[in-house]
Parts: C-alpha cells; structure tokens; sequence
C-alpha cells in the first residue's frame, strides 16, 4: 500500500513460515454459534469461516508481517500506474481448481463482477469504482477505475476468486445468490470433506496441490485435516477442550488464564499455554447504539448511557481488573488518536467540519472513569446530560421524555456467551438506577445474523477489528449507505459527511504521515460521535495448545490473526 515489498524477487518464504515445517495432523477447532450454508460470499445463510480461509484462492495474497502488502499467489504478476488508476493482473498458468480445471481469465472477471453486483454488500464499494474491465491476453485482465482510490488495486487483488462453471445455471450449474450447503469449488489448498449442518465441517489437504511450489506458500497450510465442531455455548466448549476433543483454544478471559488452568492435561503436559504478542489496534468490542432509532439519535444520550456503564467494576468482575480499557477504534497502535486537542494535520482535515462535529472531535475526548464509589459521579453526570436532552425522572422514578414515553429499550444478544449476558445485566441494573428500563434479549445465531443484517435491533454487542493498514472497510463500517443498504457493518448507523472525508483521505493519501493524520483523524470522529460503549482488548493473545501441534519462534506483526492459525502451524510429536 505504501512504499515497497518488505520480501525481494527471489524470497523463499513468508517471515514467520517455516519452510521445512513437517506436513500431516489434524486440528479441531471449536465455534460458537451454527452455520447453515457452505457460501459465505452472499448475504443470505451463515457459512464456516473456513470456506474463505481454506478453499479458495484470491489473484494476491497478504503477508501479515507488513501493515498491507500483497504478492502473487494465482496472479503471476501485477502492474499499475502512479496513480493506480488501473491494475492489470497476469495470471499463473498453473493455477488450477480442486477439480483440475485451469483457473481462466473468464473465472476472474465473472468473480469480480458477479460478487460487486450480487454478492455480499462489503463487495459493492469496490465494484462500484471500476469504470471498465477487459481481458487483453490468454492469460491477463485490467481494471480501470473511475475515481481516485490508492487501495483498489489491493482490494480487488484479494477477491475470491470462482469457478464461472459451477455457477452457470443455463449449463446445470446452481444460482450463485442461493444459499447453499453445496461447497464451493476454489482453488485453495483444502476442499470440503464432510458436512453436519450447524454442527461441523471438516477440511482436507488437496493433494498435489497447485500452489505448493509457491514460495508465498512454503511452510503453510502444512497440516492434512482442519476441523470445526460448533457448539451452542462457550462453557460447554471449554469442557470439550478439556476433555481433548479440541485442539487449540483461544482464552479471552485474563482472570481465567490465571486460575482455571489446571485440570490434568495441563498439569500432565498434554496442553501448553502460550502468549503470543501483537502490535495490531484494539479495534472495537462492546455495546452498540442503532443510531436510526429516536431514542439514540441525540449524542447527549448515548453519552449519558456510557458514563453509567461503569468499566472498572465489569473489568474487576470479568478480568480480575487485567485488561486495559479501548480507548479508541485504532488504540494501542500509532493509528491511534493522541490525547487533547487536534494539532496540525489531523486539525486541518476536521476543521472543515468544525460546525458539525460533535464536542470532543477537536478538543479531546476520553471515556468516563468510575469514582470507585458505585460510578456516582459518572451517573450524576449522566443524570444531567439526560435531563438536558429532555429526559426526566416522574414520580415513580421512571425517566420519561416530554411526551410520557418511558426511556425502554431492549439490548440484543445472541446464544453462547454467558459473560455477555453477565455485562448486560450488570449494566441493566446500572441503568435502572437512571429511571431506565433495559431488557436483554438472547436469540440463536441464525436469528441474530437476520435481524443485525437488517438493522433490527436497538443495543446490542459488536466487535469491529482492525488493521495496521484500514481502507475500503472503513466504509462498509461507517458509511452512509450503509444507514438503510441491508448486510453492512454500518450497524450503529452512521451517518457523517466527516467520517466519509476522513475515509476519502486516507484512501488518497500518497505517504504515511498523510495516511497516520487521516487515520487518527476519522478515530476522532467516531469516538465522539459515541456509537458504541467500549469494553476491553488483550495486548497479547493467549493460547492453550494440544501436544503435538507447533508453530514457528518468528511471529508476524499482526499476532495470531489471520495468516497466522492455521495457516503456518504443523504438527508433529
């Protein structure tokens, strides 16, 4: 995205990949929740995450070691302007499909535009800027674009890419809009061995897989069988690890960690726990306003409703008081917004909207610290601001508005997280200190994917994570459209000509002091804007590990996220 390659021409393997690494083994991951279609790449069903990961390919892959730089994996070369006004893709012709079908010009260029028109919303901002697209060899395309975006290159270069075949229904394929248990034929180093519906998907090696002499893919996708098992709670998935049924576990709690690990396989060496540090953002975890109904339309409320959220009791409850609080959308990373005022270019691109932005956008904002006595101050506070925005307490105690409606709203949860409920009740008892009538609401996964798709929610709890390097995405998060267009993940609702030119400035921005100054810029906007009441990140990730399974001493930048579990992980005893 900026700058050149870390790797030269002639690398041999990514940073943190073992290029000697052993294949063979097996992982079983464990999920929460259900799935009910095999094609994540629309808006209709819930598919396993690994359907992406695993067994598909896109013409670019992305070394997590640098903040967003990609290499060929079934592009063989890539080529732009200055500008990147255009990108041109020169395909490998070795890429093939799990069937043994060559991987065609035809096959991309039906990708591209079959997901920007009808696939999954996130897909339709990218398309929406390609002006025109033609194949101008056996093996190679271009794209030129139709405004100015630095990123789109890149973006486009991480599409899925599809069998056209699998998807003609004038020659007996299946319509590409239909949810559907029938997998997918990519180009990835893995296929769909065995489905149970909602209960689990297991994965298996391709043999003789095209990409293997890649170096990009040397020392990855290593092991023969990746497993997910689906569970309809934590808990009983914990116990399912346990008992060795599971492979690895991912612990988000810092208390737990410290005193729930020592039943036998941990004590007999059968699991190891190991940290695995990260300089990724904290992004954003926590309860979020639908900013589309009345009731959180005005800032004043929903500022008054995170100083009643009292962090340093839920933390001391949840964590043992570990874990540090998100400070912003980009915090614990140079992204992030700095204490105090605006200063210099991050001042200049806000000024222009000074009139509209909400207070603390230039002057500074930070989140409530409770008192230590019951958050009495923060509620007093909160008491005011609500009072102000024309909410007052009856005689019952009931907060009211001017018309005798009662402040009642419901907080939407999905099954599997008993630590949730346990935050929302905690901070529903907090409210009705305020006069306010909150109500948790805990649906099955399924319910809770329609209803957060079509906006149907008033509070509920999202997690938005985010890069060294954010683009394209941003806008899907925040933009405009995604105020009434169903499937975004605009689920707050926002709605900011400021947060779209913030968005506009770090896609253009041609260096990284302009690209880190409209970054910090746009956390400005959104931490103001007080969308969402935050909760807390782990500055490291903290993994329980079956005996046998290993991954290399060499760690990317972005920890254990994507790029890192599976992908560069072997087995062997």
């Amino acid at each position: 995205m900026y700058g050149d390659p870390a790797l030269p021409p002639d690398f041999v393997s990514l940073p943190y990949a073992n290029p000697d690494a052993p294949r063979g083994g097996r992982i079983v991951f464990a999920e929460i929740g259900s799935f009910d279609s095999l094609n994540p790449f629309i808006l209709r069903g819930t598919a396993p995450w690994g359907v992406t990961l695993l067994t598909v390919q896109s013409l670019l892959g992305r070394s997590y070691d640098e903040p967003f730089t990609l290499y060929g994996v079934l592009a063989e070369s890539v080529e732009t302007d200055e500008s990147r006004s255009y990108v041109s893709f020169t395909l490998n012709p070795n890429a093939r499909f799990s069937d043994g079908s060559p991987v065609t010009v035809e096959d991309v260029m039906w990708s591209l535009e079959t997901l920007g028109t009808q696939g999954h919303p996130r897909y339709r901002n990218a398309w929406s800027k390609v002006a025109a697209m033609e194949q101008t060899g056996p093996l190679s395309l271009r794209l030129t674009f139709s405004e100015p975006d630095r990123e789109l290159p890149l973006i486009l270069g991480l599409r899925p890419i599809l069998q056209r075949a699998q998807f003609d229904v004038a020659a007996g394929g299946r319509p590409f809009d239909a949810s559907s248990t029938e997998p997918v034929i990519g180009s990835g180093p893995y296929t769909v061995a065995e489905v149970e519906p909602g209960r689990a998907v297991t994965f298996r090696r391709v043999a003789d897989w095209w990409g293997d002499d890649l170096p990009f893919f040397a020392g990855q996708h290593n092991l023969s069988e990746i497993r997910y098992e689906y569970f309809g709670d934590a808990a009983v998935a914990f116990e399912a690890f346990k008992a060795g049924l599971i492979s690895v576990w991912r612990e988000p709690n810092a208390a737990r960690w410290e005193d729930s690990y020592d039943f036998p396989a941990v004590l007999d060496g059968r699991i190891r726990r190991v940290t695995v540090p990260h300089q990724r953002p904290s992004g954003m975890s926590g309860f979020v306003f639908n900013t589309r109904r009345a009731l959180f339309a005005d800032w004043r409320v929903r500022e008054a409703l995170i100083l009643a959220f009292d962090f340093e009791q839920v933390n001391a409850t949840i964590n043992g008081g570990l874990e540090p609080r998100i400070a912003s959308y980009f915090g614990n990373s140079v992204l992030g917004m700095r204490p105090g005022p605006a200063e210099g270019a991050v001042r200049a691109l806000l000024e222009p909207f000074a009139a509209t932005l909400l207070p603390g956008a230039l002057e500074g904002y930070a989140l409530p610290v409770s008192d230590g006595r019951r958050n009495r101050a923060n509620r007093r506070e909160a008491a005011r601001l609500l009072a102000e925005a024309g909410w007052t307490p009856d005689d019952a105690g009931v907060l009211r508005d001017a018309g005798g409606a009662p402040f009642a709203f419901e907080i939407l949860l999905q099954q599997g997280s008993s630590e949730l409920q346990a935050i929302a009740n905690t901070y529903v008892e907090a409210l009705q200190t305020l006069g306010i009538t909150a109500t948790v609401v805990v649906i099955d996964p399924a319910q809770f994917v329609e209803r957060t798709n079509r906006y149907d929610f008033d509070m509920t709890y999202a997690l938005r994570a985010m890069s060294l390097s954010p683009g394209n995405e941003q806008m899907l998060y925040w933009g405009a459209d995604g105020v009434e267009t169903p499937g975004t993940r605009n689920w707050s609702g926002v709605h900011d000509p400021a947060v779209e030119a913030m968005i506009d400035a770090m896609l253009n921005a041609r260096g990284q002091e302009d690209f880190v100054a409209a970054v910090r810029a746009l956390d400005r906007v959104l931490m103001a804007g007080r969308y969402a009441i935050p909760f807390w990140y782990a500055p490291h990730s903290r993994l329980a590990v079956a005996r046998g399974l290993h991954f290399p001493d060499i760690l990317p930048i972005y920890g254990d996220w994507t790029g890192f579990l599976p992908e560069v992980w072997w087995y062997e005893e």
